[in-house]
C-alpha cells in the first residue's frame, strides 16, 4: 500500500480526480487557492528550466569524452538514430490521425475559450529566468562539447556538483509538486466546463500512442532480426521480462540488470551487453520521444496552434539531444523536453501542465519501449563488432 501511495502515475491519477471534484463542487474562492499555486509554480517553473537545461545536458555530454573510442560512437549513433526515427514516425502518424480525431473537440475547445469562465488567481508573483531557454541549450552543449576532451578539469568537477544540485531539485521539489499543479490544471478546466472534452481526448491520444509503441517495437526487432540473422519475434519474447520490468519501475536505470541478463540470452557477448546496454539506458528513448511528439501535436491541435514539418523537424532533433540528460525518475524526460516545448513550440503553462499529465499517464510504456529497444541495439552492436573482428583477423 505504501509503494502505491508513493508512486508518480497514482497520485497524478488522484490529483486529476481531485481537480475534478474540487472544480465542480467547491466554491470559486477555494479553487482560486490552487489557481494562486499554480501562478507561482508556474512561474517557478520558467525560472528552474534553463537550470535543468545546464544541469543536466552539460555533464551528460561532457561524460561522452571517456572512453570514448568506435564502440562509443556507434552506439551513439544507433541510439540517436533509432529516438529520431521514432519521433519522425510519430510526427507522420500523428499529423496523419490526430486532425481529424480531434476535429470535434477543436470545436469545444473554441466554445469554452469564449465563454471566458477561468479561474484567477489572489496574487502572483513574477520569477525572472536568469538565461532564456535557448541560450542555455547553446551554452550547455559548448560547456559540455568542451569538456569532454578534458580528462581532469576543475570546472568538470562544478558541473557534476551542480547536476546532482539539479538533480535534488527536481526529486525533492518538482516532481512532489506536480501532482498539486496538475490539480489546479484540471480544477480550472473543471470549473470552466472543459473537462470532459479534454478527458476524452487523452483516452483518443493515449490509444494512438499505445499502437505506435508496440508497432516500433516490432519494427525494430524485425530490422534487428534481419541484421543479426535471427528470428525477430523470438529475439521480442525473450525481453519481454525487461518490459514488464520497466512497466513496474518506470526507470531504464533501475531495469538494467534484467535488461542485461535477456539481451545476453539473445546472444549478445556480456561484454558488449556490460557497455551497450547501461549506455543506452542514458541515450536511447525511443518511446519517450514518441509521447512526447504526439502529445505535443495534439495539444496545438486543440489549441489550433500552427505548426508545419520544418517546425517539428528541428523539435525532434532538438529533443533527442536534450532528453540525453533526463534523469532517472519517473517523469524525467518530460522535466528536460519542457525547454525546448517552450522555445521551440511556443508551449504556455497550461498547455506544459497538460504535456506532463499525459507523460506520466503514458510514462510506463514509454520507459518498457525504450528498455526493450536497447536490447535491440545491443545485438545490432554485436554483430557489427563481430563482423570488424572477422575482418581484422
Amino acid at each position: 500500500m505504501k509503494k502505491l501511495f508513493s508512486n508518480l502515475l497514482f497520485k497524478v491519477f488522484v490529483a486529476i480526480v481531485l481537480g475534478i471534484i474540487f472544480g465542480l463542487y467547491l466554491p470559486e474562492s477555494i479553487n482560486r487557492i490552487f489557481a494562486t499555486f499554480n501562478a507561482f509554480f508556474g512561474q517557478f517553473l520558467n525560472f528552474a528550466i534553463p537550470l535543468i537545461i545546464l544541469g543536466l545536458i552539460m555533464p551528460s555530454i561532457s561524460d561522452l569524452g571517456k572512453g570514448a573510442g568506435k564502440l562509443l560512437l556507434i552506439t551513439a549513433a544507433i541510439a540517436y538514430g533509432s529516438t529520431i526515427f521514432s519521433g519522425f514516425m510519430s510526427y507522420f502518424t500523428s499529423s496523419t490521425i490526430f486532425p481529424s480525431l480531434l476535429s470535434s473537440h477543436i470545436n469545444e475547445s473554441t466554445e469554452i475559450t469564449e465563454s471566458g469562465r477561468d479561474l484567477e488567481p489572489y496574487f502572483s508573483i513574477t520569477i525572472p529566468a536568469v538565461i532564456d531557454v535557448m541560450s542555455a541549450l547553446v551554452l550547455a552543449f559548448v560547456i559540455g562539447l568542451g569538456l569532454s576532451y578534458q580528462e581532469d578539469s576543475a570546472l568538470k568537477k562544478v558541473v557534476k556538483n551542480f547536476e546532482t544540485i539539479i538533480m535534488q531539485l527536481i526529486e525533492n521539489v518538482i516532481v512532489p509538486l506536480l501532482p498539486l499543479f496538475i490539480l489546479g490544471i484540471f480544477a480550472n478546466m473543471a470549473f470552466s466546463g472543459q473537462v470532459y472534452s479534454i478527458l476524452s481526448v487523452f483516452l483518443n491520444i493515449i490509444g494512438v500512442i499505445f499502437a505506435m509503441h508496440i508497432f516500433l517495437l516490432i519494427l525494430q526487432y524485425v530490422i534487428t532480426g534481419a541484421i543479426v540473422k535471427k528470428n525477430p519475434i523470438k529475439l521480442l519474447i525473450t525481453m519481454m521480462p525487461a518490459y514488464f520490468t520497466a512497466l513496474g519501475t518506470q526507470s531504464s536505470a533501475a531495469t538494467i540488470p534484467v535488461t542485461l541478463e535477456q539481451a545476453e540470452k539473445n546472444g549478445v557477448s556480456p561484454k558488449i551487453a556490460g557497455f551497450v546496454i547501461p549506455l543506452c539506458a542514458t541515450i536511447h528513448l525511443s518511446g519517450s520521444i514518441m509521447k512526447i511528439t504526439a502529445c505535443a501535436m495534439a495539444l496545438m491541435i486543440l489549441e489550433e496552434v500552427p505548426f508545419d514539418f520544418g517546425m517539428f523537424a528541428g523539435f525532434i532533433f532538438m529533443l533527442g539531444i536534450a532528453m540525453v540528460a533526463a534523469p532517472g525518475v519517473p517523469g524525467g524526460a518530460i522535466m528536460a523536453a519542457i525547454g525546448v516545448l517552450q522555445s521551440i513550440l511556443g508551449f504556455n503553462e497550461e498547455m506544459i501542465g497538460l504535456m506532463i499529465a499525459l507523460y506520466i499517464a503514458m510514462d510506463s510504456f514509454g520507459t518498457a519501449c525504450n528498455v526493450t529497444g536497447d536490447g535491440a541495439i545491443a545485438l545490432v552492436v554485436d554483430r557489427i563488432t563481430k563482423e570488424e573482428s572477422r575482418e581484422v583477423e
